[in-house]
């Protein structure tokens, strides 16, 4: 019994050491835990902000003709002979054959589905489309200029002369990759400021959302404003700014 004692009595310095180290290796692991808990709680969020001026790389410009009769061959005659006018038109003009399409004609008959009293004046309406897409968008935009040439001729366009052209811009993917580096970039560069104001240091990325392009024309762009229809006035420009804002959200340390 003595023994049993004694060997007790020694161990019992031994097992405080041991608790006294699971304390404070307890303490340690816990203050660490919170330490970590308090600086993921510090962290600020930017915005960087890039844009490109670019130019459009594809022009499209969609002419449409109608003719109206009551005598369906002469008035298919009539468009053949229109559709021959814009072509010598758009050679003259320097457009290229191969950046020709020629639509679908469409054969409109009035009095196919005519209800009530009112009587159209003309029973048939044929109607076409001619569509120049080039990457040659200068020599697109200038022909535009002279549609003129065609209503003289008694030509019957579709639309205002001079409208319907769209500019395309197919080369985002190029530039892509640079302007989301330089907009990280400059997030990067509005956290260290704010991190200097506020005395820490800027650490890892928490969070980061690449944000969407958009592709303006460069007078909205400048005015800051992407109101109204934006599609139809970025296509409607030849000039564009490709805009990108990226969010990222930044630890911030001691």
């Amino acid at each position: 019994m003595e023994d049993m004692l004694d060997s007790t009595r020694r161990g019992l310095p031994l097992l405080g050491v041991l608790l006294a180290l699971g304390l404070i290796l307890g303490g340690w692991v816990l203050g660490s835990e919170i330490k970590a808990t308090r600086l993921s709680d510090r962290y600020v969020t930017v915005k960087g902000l890039v844009e490109r001026t670019v130019k459009s790389d594809l022009a499209i410009w969609p002419v449409s003709y109608k003719e109206a009769g009551d005598d369906l061959a002469s008035v298919y005659a009539r468009t053949e002979i229109d559709k021959k006018a814009i072509l010598e038109f758009l050679s003259q003009q320097g457009i290229q054959n191969s950046e020709i399409e020629l639509g679908l004609v469409r054969v409109i008959d009035t009095q196919a589905n005519e209800y009530g009293g009112n009587k159209a004046p003309h029973r048939y309406i044929i109607e076409q489309q001619v569509t120049v897409r080039s990457s040659r968008v200068d020599e697109v935009a200038a022909a535009a200029q002279k549609t003129i040439q065609l209503v003289q001729k008694g030509i019957v366009i579709g639309g205002n002369p001079g409208q319907g052209l769209r500019y395309k811009f197919n080369g985002l993917n190029v530039i892509k990759p640079d302007m989301i580096t330089e907009a990280t970039r400059n997030a990067r560069a509005a956290a260290e400021r704010f991190a200097s104001d506020s005395g820490s240091k800027v650490g890892a990325i928490r969070q980061a959302n690449q944000g969407t392009f958009a592709i303006l024309p460069v007078d909205q762009a400048s005015s800051g404003g992407e109101g109204g229809d934006a599609a139809y006035s970025a296509d409607s420009s030849m000039m564009k700014t490709v805009r990108v804002v990226t969010s990222v959200e930044y630890y911030l340390e001691k």
